[in-house]
C-alpha cells in the first residue's frame, strides 16, 4: 500500500507469524499517526524516515490510519527559525505498509572495511523471538557465500576477504548482495569502494580524486514541487552529470532515497547532511536527543549507499552561538561511532579575512576529515583583491572543498554585466569566471560545489523585479534553462583532472 496524503482506510488481514509495520518515508515536520483511533506514535524531523509496528493492534474488517502533520518551524526544532528553502508541508513522499516474518533481518551494513580494497566487514541485526539464527551472505556474481550466526541479541558480525571490482565514478559496479537468515531474506544492490583522507588529498579506493560537484535542493523548479519520485531524481542528477559533476552536494537535508540509490548507478558521488542550519538553537531542552536522532536515521537509511562518502552534521553555524562548538563536535564524535567508513566534515560561512587573505581556523574542523567552506566573493562581498591574487591558508592539515559560491540572475536579463544590482547573466558569468580564478590557487583545494543547480523557492527572497519568491542563484532557471554561467564552470570541470 502506498498513500500520498490524507485519511485512508484500508483491509489488513491478520497472519500467525507475521507482522505490520508503518513506513514514513517523510513527513514535514512534526507527525503524530493514529490507528483505529488511537495515537500510536509521535515523530519529529522532516526529512529523515521512521516507523511504528501496527501487529498488536489490527482487527479483522476495516482499520483506519490518520496521519496528523504540522510544518510549523520552531525555534527549538530542526532546522529552527531560519531556513532559506520553501517549508513545503505534509507527507512529502512515500507511505509503505510492511509485512515481515515474526523475527526478520530488521537492520544491516555490509561494506569495505576502513582504509581496504578486499575486506568486507559488517554486521547483521536481527529483530524477533528466534533472534538466534544462522545467517548466510552470498555475493552470487562473485561466488561469495559467508556463514555465520546471530546472537541471543540479534546481532551478527561479518568479516571475509575477497576481490570485487571497486565502485567508482568512472565504473559504478554494483552487486547483488543476499542476506538469508532462517526466517527472512533480504537482496540488496551494493557498490564497494573506500573514501580516506590522507594529508590535503581525499583518495578514493586509494587515488587522489578530486570532486567536481553541486550543489542540490530537493526540488523540480519546473512544477514548483518536492523531487519526490525516481523521475524526479533521476532528472536533477542528470542535469549534474551533464555538468561534468562527478560529486552531488544534497542540501540542507537527507534527500529522497531515489537520489542516493541513482548516485550509486549513475556513479556520483554524495554528500549527505542533516539540516542542522544557520540560527539553530543548541541550548534548546531536547536539542542533543534531537540531533542525535536525525543524524542516526539519516545514516541507518543510508549506510550501504557507496555513493555516499561524507557525511556533514551542519551548515552555515556560528562560532558565536552559544553551545555550537561543543554541540558540533558531539555529533562529530557520534557520526564517527555510527559509521566508521566515512568522511565526516561541517560547512561553515567564510573563513577569516584579512586584505588579500583568507584563513580556515573554526575549531570545528579539528574534529573533522575534511574543511568546508561557503563564500560568497563576487556577490555579497567583493573580492578584495584581483581573485588570482587571492590568498588561503588554513590551520589544518586537511583538504579543502568548497562548499557554495556563485551569486544570483534572472534569466535572460542581459542588463550591465559590471554591476552586481544588475542581477543579469552577464555579471553572474564573470563571477564564476572570477571564482575559477580564485580556485585555481587553493593548493589545499580538493572540491568544489558550486550553489547551486536550478533556481529554487524560498519566502525569504521578495525582490519584486527579480527574485519574487525564488532565489536565483541556479545554473538553471526556474524553467531548467542553462544560464551563461552553467558553461564557465562545466569547463572548469572538463579542464579539472
Amino acid at each position: 500500500m502506498k498513500v500520498r496524503s490524507g485519511i485512508k482506510n484500508i483491509y489488513l488481514p491478520k497472519k500467525a507469524k507475521h507482522r505490520l509495520f508503518l513506513h514514513f518515508r517523510a513527513i514535514n515536520y512534526i507527525a503524530d499517526i493514529y490507528f483505529n483511533n488511537v495515537k500510536i506514535t509521535h515523530h519529529e524531523g522532516g526529512f529523515t524516515p521512521f516507523q511504528v509496528e501496527l501487529t498488536d493492534s489490527v482487527k479483522n474488517g476495516e482499520n483506519s490510519i490518520i496521519v496528523r502533520v504540522n510544518n510549523q518551524r520552531l525555534k527549538g526544532g530542526i532546522p529552527g527559525l531560519g531556513y532559506d528553502w520553501l517549508n513545503y508541508g505534509g507527507i512529502t513522499r512515500d507511505v509503505n505498509l510492511i509485512e515481515t516474518p515474526e523475527t526478520f533481518i530488521q537492520d544491516y551494513f555490509i561494506q569495505l572495511k576502513k582504509e581496504s580494497k578486499n575486506v568486507i566487514k559488517g554486521w547483521v541485526k536481527m529483530n524477533g523471538s528466534r533472534a538466534a539464527q544462522q545467517i548466510i551472505i552470498r555475493i552470487p556474481e562473485a561466488g561469495i557465500q559467508q556463514v555465520t550466526k546471530s546472537n541471543n541479541e540479534g546481532s551478527a558480525i561479518i568479516e571475509f576477504i575477497t576481490n570485487l571490482t571497486l565502485w567508482s565514478p568512472e565504473n559504478p559496479k554494483l552487486y547483488e548482495v543476499i542476506i538469508e537468515s532462517e526466517t527472512d531474506t533480504i537482496r540488496e544492490w551494493i557498490g564497494f569502494r573506500n573514501i580516506e583522507v590522507k594529508g590535503i588529498d581525499i583518495l578514493l579506493n586509494g587515488k587522489p580524486i578530486f570532486l567536481k560537484g553541486i550543489n542540490i535542493h530537493e526540488e523540480i523548479p519546473q512544477r514548483r514541487s518536492r523531487a519526490y519520485s525516481e523521475t524526479d531524481a533521476l532528472m536533477l542528477l542528470n542535469w549534474a552529470k551533464e555538468l561534468g559533476c562527478n560529486f552531488v552536494r544534497l542540501s540542507h537535508y537527507p534527500h529522497n532515497e531515489y537520489m542516493v540509490r541513482l548516485a550509486d548507478r549513475l556513479g556520483l558521488l554524495v554528500w549527505s547532511e542533516i539540516p542542522v542550519y544557520q540560527g539553530i538553537d543548541f541550548t534548546s531542552p531536547n536539542m542533543p536527543e534531537k540531533l542525535n536522532m536525525i543524524l542516526r536515521e539519516m545514516i541507518q537509511r543510508d549506510q550501504n549507499r557507496c555513493s555516499i562518502v561524507i557525511w556533514s552534521v551542519s551548515n552555515e553555524t556560528w562560532s558565536s552561538t552559544p553551545g555550537r562548538n561543543e554541540a558540533i563536535t558531539r555529533l562529530h564524535q557520534y557520526c564517527r561511532s555510527l559509521d566508521s567508513t566515512r568522511l565526516i566534515s561541517s560547512a561553515v560561512a567564510g573563513a577569516k579575512y584579512a586584505g588579500n587573505t583568507a584563513t580556515i581556523e573554526d575549531v570545528i574542523f579539528e574534529n573533522a576529515d575534511v574543511m568546508a567552506v561557503n563564500e560568497y566573493f563576487g556577490w555579497y562581498t567583493p573580492f578584495p583583491d584581483k581573485p588570482e591574487n587571492m590568498i588561503w591558508k588554513s590551520k589544518f592539515n586537511k583538504p579543502l572543498i568548497m562548499t557554495e559560491f556563485g551569486g544570483e540572475a534572472l534569466y535572460g536579463n542581459y542588463e550591465n554585466p559590471d554591476r552586481a544590482s544588475s542581477w543579469s547573466e552577464g555579471y553572474l558569468e564573470n563571477l564564476y569566471k572570477d571564482q575559477v580564478a580564485m580556485l585555481k590557487n587553493i593548493p589545499f583545494l580538493r572540491g568544489t560545489s558550486a550553489w547551486l543547480l536550478a533556481d529554487f523557492r524560498s519566502p525569504v527572497r521578495m525582490h519584486p523585479v527579480y527574485q519574487d519568491g525564488w532565489n536565483r542563484k541556479g545554473l538553471l532557471s526556474d524553467k531548467g534553462l542553462k544560464k551563461k554561467a552553467w558553461y564557465i564552470l562545466k569547463k572548469y570541470y572538463e579542464e579539472k583532472k
